[in-house]
């Protein structure tokens, strides 16, 4: 089984294609599938964990760890996580092994727009430090698996090219 890692600025539609993908590959021939959202996952197990680099790479170390359990028992894994630093992104896929990088292109001004939970505005008013994209650096990919350009198609014609990558894999 593979984990699929879904990378990208906040606000980018790393929740939304991770539900769409989840229930895509949950439709197909019985497939077992998690998907592990970033901030559920932080809120749920790991509360203790702050935004600091250290604590960063500590969550996305416990994630990877939990993927490539459940992938051994044949549990294909979503992951919806920020991950803004190349090293924490190839710890991630030196851990899990069989992954999937899919980068979630988006300008951050469309990222600013969307901004569902209000973030990008608290941290620019220096209400929420560590904030990626203002506070913190995103280092984008070099070379993920694909890349979807998810300010400027729609959500079904990004889990489409993913989809299409998935499978060819």
């Amino acid at each position: 089984m593979k984990t699929i890692w879904l990378t990208g600025l906040p606000a980018s539609g790393k929740t939304t294609l991770g539900k769409l993908l989840y229930n895509y590959l949950s439709s197909i021939n019985g497939n077992k599938v998690e998907w592990f959202d970033g901030d559920i996952v932080r809120r749920t197990f790991y509360p203790e964990l702050g935004f600091t680099k250290e604590e960063r790479f500590e969550n996305v170390k416990r994630i990877s760890h939990l993927a490539k359990i459940l992938n051994k028992h044949g549990i294909f894994v979503i992951v919806s996580a920020i991950a803004p630093y190349k090293e924490m992104r190839k710890m991630a896929k030196e851990i899990i092994g069989n992954y999937i990088e899919i980068y979630l292109k988006c300008p951050i001004e469309v990222c600013k727009k969307r901004d569902p939970k209000g973030h990008y505005k608290k941290a620019e008013k220096g209400e929420i430090k560590n904030f990626t994209g203002i506070s913190d650096v995103y280092e984008e990919p070099k070379r993920p698996d694909v890349v979807v350009e998810t300010g400027f198609f729609d959500p079904l014609e990004c889990i489409n090219k993913i989809v299409e990558k998935i499978l060819s894999v």
